[in-house]
């Protein structure tokens, strides 16, 4: 699957994932209406507005760009009718033949690794039936349990050829108080860095590992150091818009092939409409607004790497 996101990113030339992290407050109204006329103001009512809030996203987004990544945490938060939402929304980005990143950041270890694995990757046998689940192509996982916990992740993606994206520096602003702290003379994310190369070389693409690390966008810096210590790896980038990355900061992530790195942009993205800059569209067209920040995000990503 690795080949096919790099390939995806060539064909569009737009190295960029939309974050389908969907709340109630983004939804517009008239969404928000008609999915509590049909359902009432219920759990399956607002996991219906979030499936026809997604739909009209990646029906006005899914030609500009190669791969979306839902966060099953705001699907979680409505039970079961959001999880079945989740599910809705990964098989329609799938029909549009995006990639799928399934943004879960499960770690544990043993057979309930193993079942994380099954269930969001892999297939799982019921009787002489046999069952993909949630079925994305990438997940993330988080390496705090080591080895014991990822290698259930990279046995199922050897055997499905998929792939997985796993915390190395994360953008968020505590993230620092593990993560930077320095063990045998080097920070802590560098280590799990090396880690990552390793998990990854007994799992290669035809150019890059399927196994990949996600890098925040907020730390160009520590960026710059892990794209020369993981040269293979594909870096997911969360952080870019809402979060205060910008182009410019994001060019040490990439190789010099102008490949290596998939940049995230959620709520940038998703509420544009919300934001002065696309006021203008109003919350009718939420859709066409996704559809030209992801326009204005590409260009800004592209200006940068010409100019780098």
């Amino acid at each position: 699957m690795i080949n096919k996101l790099v390939d995806k990113i060539r064909k569009t030339n737009a190295p960029i994932v939309v974050g389908l992290d969907p709340m109630m407050n983004y939804i517009p109204e008239h969404i928000i209406k008609k999915a509590f006329a049909e359902y009432g103001e219920t759990l399956e009512g607002a996991a219906e507005a979030v499936w026809q809030y997604n739909k009209g996203i990646i029906d006005a987004t899914y030609d500009l760009i190669p791969a979306v990544k839902p966060q099953i945490a705001m699907y979680e938060q409505f039970g079961i009718e959001g999880l079945k939402a989740f599910k809705r929304t990964c098989e329609y980005a799938k029909e549009k033949d995006l990639v799928v990143i399934g943004d879960i950041k499960r770690g544990d270890i043993g057979s309930t690794s193993a079942a994380y694995a099954t269930g969001h990757l892999g297939k799982v046998k019921v009787g002489s039936n046999t069952f993909s689940a949630f079925d994305e192509d990438f997940v993330t996982v988080n390496p705090y349990l080591g080895t014991d916990g990822v290698k259930p992740f990279v046995d199922v993606c050897k055997e499905e050829k998929k792939g997985l994206f796993i915390l190395v520096k994360t953008s968020n602003p505590s993230s620092g108080e593990f993560q930077d702290r320095i063990i045998d003379g080097r920070p802590l994310y560098e280590w799990v860095g090396e880690k990552v190369a390793e998990w990854g070389a007994d799992h290669m693409g035809k150019e890059y590992s399927y196994i990949g690390a996600v890098v925040g966008a907020t730390y160009p810096e520590m960026g710059k150091i892990l794209r020369k210590q993981m040269p293979k790896t594909f870096i997911l980038v969360p952080g870019y818009g809402a979060q205060g990355g910008k182009g410019k900061d994001l060019v040490h992530f990439f190789n010099e092939d102008g490949l290596g790195a998939i940049i995230n942009s959620s709520r940038g993205i998703i509420a544009a409409y919300k934001q002065e800059a696309y006021a203008k569209f109003g919350a009718e067209n939420y859709a066409e607004a996704s559809r030209q920040a992801t326009l204005d995000m590409i260009e800004d990503i592209s200006h940068a790497m010409q100019n780098r």
